[in-house]
């Protein structure tokens, strides 16, 4: 009788069951609930900023595309082309320098970025439009000895120059450990690779070490370049006549504060928006390589079969 009691009892991992055929992933109460209190408060603060006279929409509305404002925008983005540009060709330059087994180059690379990552880029900026005041000419020739060419330094350092060198200078510091960063990112059996195959330094950089880089160095680059654009509003006091100088002096005319900046914030929040929409098709761009490696599948013997790219993409 005890064996058939055993066996007429049902198996204890089966007691715990339950019939899930139904079942149901249950309704989010609190996260509906705190998605209407958002939408609430966001619709209310769009309502009040809307209907507040103070902010001035229709000065806005009437600025927006004025020719000096557009005039200074154009001045901003030319701004941040040249300066982001320099600044990385002159970053990958001192990364490589950093990186170098040569003290010297390494030594003189760490001294540029530790002093133009260190100091603040409106007070570079300043020193730059002043710097005839320390040396009021400028010239070419052998250290101690014969001068061969000179200029007068303020026909030199116009308040282009001066913002360009300020901007593109302060950026290849950080576009420099930026790429630093990237490089050192890449496998160091790389190089040996290529070292192996007999390539020069300078060509496995071209051809292997930074094209597997771009995939770290893309992000923070973006990031940077987002944050030029908001930089070149530094250099309006310098007098260059960028977005943020231009929106002045119009304020400076007709005493409307609140609705000339917000002019400026609306074109800069615009170019910014448009600059993550592009860093966003490059990032994906860069990460074809690990949306692959995670379309691998696993064939009947145990090894990796890849899967084609279309399959993957699905």
């Amino acid at each position: 009788m005890s064996s058939n009691s055993r066996n007429n009892a049902s198996p204890s991992g089966d007691a715990g069951e339950r019939d899930v055929a139904n079942a149901h992933t249950p309704f989010p109460k609190g996260r509906v609930a705190a998605w209407i209190v958002t939408l609430a408060i966001a619709a209310y603060w769009a309502w009040s900023v809307a209907r507040n006279e103070n902010f001035g929409w229709h000065v806005v509305a009437q600025y927006f595309f004025d020719p000096v404002v557009i005039s200074g925008l154009y001045v901003s983005l030319g701004l941040t082309v040249v300066a982001m540009v320099l600044g990385i060709v002159f970053g990958l330059l001192l990364a490589i320098a950093r990186m170098s087994k040569d003290t010297l180059a390494s030594t003189l690379a760490s001294l540029f970025i530790w002093f133009f990552r260190g100091t603040p880029l409106l007070v570079q900026l300043i020193f730059w439009y002043n710097l005839s005041t320390l040396f009021p000419t400028l010239s070419i020739g052998i250290p101690f000895g014969p001068t061969f060419v000179s200029w007068d330094t303020n026909s030199v350092i116009s308040p282009m120059t001066a913002a360009i060198a300020g901007l593109a200078l302060n950026e290849a510091a950080y576009m420099a450990e930026i790429i630093r960063g990237g490089l050192l990112s890449v496998d160091r059996g790389q190089f040996e690779t290529a070292e192996a195959f007999g390539m020069t330094r300078s060509r496995a950089l071209r051809r292997i070490i930074i094209p597997q880089a771009m995939r770290s160095i893309v992000p923070p680059t973006g990031n940077q370049l987002i944050s030029m654009i908001k930089a070149t509003s530094l250099v309006s006091v310098i007098a260059m006549a960028d977005l943020l100088y231009s929106v002045q002096s119009i304020y400076n005319r007709t005493f409307e504060v609140v609705p000339m900046l917000l002019v400026a914030v609306i074109w800069y929040l615009l170019i910014t928006s448009v600059l993550n929409i592009g860093q966003s098709y490059i990032e994906r761009y860069y990460s074809r390589a690990d949306r692959r490696t995670s379309g691998t599948k696993v064939a009947a013997d145990g090894t990796p079969a890849l899967v084609p790219a279309q399959e993957a993409g699905q």
